[in-house]
């Protein structure tokens, strides 16, 4: 018989900002059932950052991103999956082995500790700051003539010189 060791995982959840922020207690809860239920031993579970989308999901331009890491069976990680996916309050989900992970690297600091820590708001909690800062580049690469063919031919022709010394 064969005998299956427990390996550990890092689990990224992206959840509704409006789930989260309405029910936080709730969703942690939801996510730690269905890893226990997998036979899963937490090691941590916490807030790794609220962002802006690069696209919307499911409606929303705005996510949370949970951060977990857990020690299970390899072969309970689809198990896993399938359950957080069928999950109404995770939207997206991204499950690594993380075996060569150190107590120090689990421990470290997230964005959003770090955030709250300083007082400040994350670089992405304002949906202006981003507009702004694209404007700002709309503007300088309108000040300085170049057209979106042009940055993208330069960035082409780099990429062939530099096949062409290899």
């Amino acid at each position: 018989m064969e005998t299956i060791t427990k390996q550990l995982y890092e689990g990224m959840f992206l959840v509704d900002v409006a789930k989260a922020s309405s029910d936080w207690d709730g969703v942690i809860s939801n996510i730690t059932k269905i890893l226990e239920r997998s036979g899963s031993e937490i090691i941590s579970i916490k807030k790794w950052d609220d962002r802006k989308l690069a696209y919307d999901i499911k409606g929303q331009s705005r996510g949370v991103y949970i951060i977990s890491y857990f020690k299970v069976d390899g072969p309970k990680v689809q198990e896993i999956e399938k359950n957080l996916r069928l999950s109404e309050q995770v939207m997206r989900l991204l499950i690594l082995n993380a075996e060569l992970m150190t107590q120090e690297d689990i421990d470290r600091e997230t964005p959003a500790a770090k955030a709250e820590k300083e007082g400040i708001k994350s670089t992405y909690d304002s949906d202006e700051e981003s507009q702004d800062d694209e404007r700002d580049f709309d503007a300088q690469v309108s000040e300085q003539g170049i057209e979106d063919e042009q940055v993208y031919d330069e960035s082409e022709s780099d990429s062939d010189d530099e096949n062409n010394q290899s």
